[in-house]
């Protein structure tokens, strides 16, 4: 029975890995407010806003389009880039403190000029009823600077725009030393008439991220409308757009490392959507209270706008500073988010005092077989009882073969008398469940866990091993496929499980003691392809086990053998 459950554990906690969001993924939340309840919205009229993504059928590159385009530079310690007049939209950023490959020079460049193959970028502006002929700022609109012609954290920069029909459209866009513009919108009327506007802002991007997307991550579409949390995959999106009515929250699109978000202004109802067509993906919002625009006075509108590298301590500043709700779920910390955001700030705390992330996971895992000693103390006992018990069990259960319910009760009153729990084995087990499910989220969506080296080879601890044991770890000059990429590391893994399986009971049932002699390669083939980090784990807590266990059995005595 204990090799049962032992088995069952193990099996389960590769379960929680591989299936967690096939059978548990939180269900896609329905569209929460039909559009016909927006009644005075229905009608609005923003060519930018309600444009429906026009294929573009001659995509410009990237480079060739900024330069064709005039332009305001912007730059502050984290971020460069400039923002199009044409449209008066952010549209060129690279991340400054982060390059694209490990060990290469090129940036991280996140937001591209629209019409160009990656278009990515950031408008602000209004809209009208549709009943009002009223000229409006449109994406190929050219506004004037006016004042200083670079934005810094010192210099904020101001655009204006006339229509001509005395309407002074101006942005008035700041910039701090990380990753938040603050733009400022306003309108003046030199008329002798009245109209209403609606504030809105939107971000638009083409394609979806390069790569697989995996379970563990949400790439996509999120937002806080209230006090819960909105994730929406681009495949729902394309299928049916979402929308929603709030009063307080934010919205954006989010990559695996990278973030898009606007904040309508506070105190305000807005409608927000995500919507999709022709691969362009869009997140907007607009007001739903007209601001009402008198003959010579003036209205004005504030949006906070992030173009952010997920930073946590950064993200959870904003949150903080700027009261915005739950802005620290921008990071996908998952379901678990109770256990794994401290169980980062815990790690990353002996990141900061040893200086290696590796030597970081090492220390956590020695915490937490400290932490659970006690525990695994009392399972480690009781198994290897179990293992010096076993000429008795087999003995009696010849003695009793043909007496189901007599075999039954020598061997609890066996376990009884020797105060062993059969089933105590699933303990170590199920404790690594939890730690090992956070690790693996951490490591995998932390972007302060990218391109951290351990030693010798592990040059990213958030990427898979690099060698392979197909290639003799690189002495033949040959690069294997993918599927036969299995490490040294993986393999260290395999070979402390299957030397920690020597340690215990050997099952009973030969059906049984196959699986269990096939487990470590399995286990090792499976998770040859995790971060490398995980695998420095699993192979630290194993190392340990094997330790605590072996003392254990050296001290261990039964009454009856």
């Amino acid at each position: 029975m204990d090799f049962k459950n032992v088995l069952l554990a193990i099996v389960l906690s590769t379960a929680v890995l591989i299936g967690w969001a096939t059978f548990f993924e939180p269900p896609i939340v329905e569209q929460q407010i039909s559009e016909n309840t927006i009644t005075k919205n229905e009608d609005l009229s923003s060519p930018s806003i309600n444009e429906e993504g026009k294929k573009v059928e001659n995509e410009i590159a990237r480079n060739e389009v900024i330069n064709n385009t005039k332009r305001i530079n912007i730059e502050n310690e984290n971020i460069k880039g400039s923002i199009s007049l044409e449209g008066g939209i952010i549209d060129d950023i690279v991340f400054k403190n982060y390059k694209r490959k490990l060990g290469g020079e090129e940036n991280v460049t996140f937001l591209n000029p629209k019409s160009s193959s990656k278009e990515y970028f950031i408008e602000t502006g209004w809209a009208s009823s549709g009943n009002e002929n009223i000229k409006l700022p449109l994406l190929d609109t050219v506004w004037q600077i006016k004042g200083n012609a670079t934005l810094t954290p010192n210099n904020p920069i101001t655009l204006e725009w006339d229509n001509g029909n005395n309407l002074i459209f101006t942005k008035k866009i700041e910039l701090d030393d990380k990753f938040l513009f603050r733009i400022t919108q306003s309108v003046k009327n030199k008329s002798n008439k009245s109209y209403q506007f609606y504030p809105y802002a939107q971000i638009t991007k083409k394609g979806k991220p390069e790569g697989r997307q995996i379970y563990i991550l949400h790439e996509g579409f999120l937002g806080v409308f209230g006090e819960e949390l909105i994730e929406e995959d681009y495949d729902d999106i394309e299928k049916e757009k979402f929308t929603i009515n709030s009063s307080k929250g934010w919205l954006g699109i989010t990559d695996k490392y990278w973030l898009t978000a606007i904040v309508p202004e506070k105190g305000k109802e807005f409608k927000a959507e995500f919507t999709s067509k022709n691969q362009k993906y869009r997140a907007n919002y607009i007001i739903k209270e007209a601001s009402i625009l008198n003959p010579n006075s003036s209205i004005t509108n504030k949006i906070d706008t992030f173009v952010a590298a997920k930073e946590v301590t950064v993200i959870d500043n904003y949150a903080e500073k700027l009261n915005i709700e739950k802005f620290d779920l921008a990071i996908d910390w998952g379901w678990f988010y109770f256990f794994t955001k401290p169980l980062f700030f815990v790690i990353d705390y002996f990141f900061k005092l040893t200086g290696n992330f590796g030597w970081a996971i090492v220390i956590i895992t020695a915490l937490v077989r400290l932490i659970f000693f006690p525990l695994a103390n009392y399972s480690f006992k009781s198994m290897a009882k179990m293992k010096i018990l076993q000429p008795e069990m087999l003995r009696l259960k010849e003695l009793h073969k043909g007496d189901k319910t007599k075999l039954q009760q020598e061997m609890m009153a066996l376990y009884k008398r020797e105060n062993v729990n059969p089933i105590s084995g699933c303990l170590p087990v199920l404790i690594q469940i939890p730690f090992f499910f956070a690790i693996y989220k951490m490591l995998y969506v932390t972007l302060e866990m990218r391109h951290q080296p351990f030693f010798g080879w592990i040059k990213d601890l958030s990427e898979r091993d690099p060698t392979s044991v197909f290639n003799l770890f690189g002495l033949i000059p040959w690069d294997p496929p993918t599927f036969l990429m299995i490490g040294a590391w993986p393999i260290l893994m395999g070979l402390s499980m299957w030397v920690q399986q020597k340690l215990n009971p050997t099952p009973p049932d030969p059906i049984q003691a196959k699986i269990f002699m096939f487990f470590p390669i399995f286990l090792t083939i499976i998770l040859a392809p995790f971060p490398s980090g995980l695998v420095v784990y699993w192979t630290v807590n194993n190392i340990l086990t094997i330790a605590q266990q072996w003392v254990i059995m050296r001290g261990t005595k039964v009454k009856t053998v």
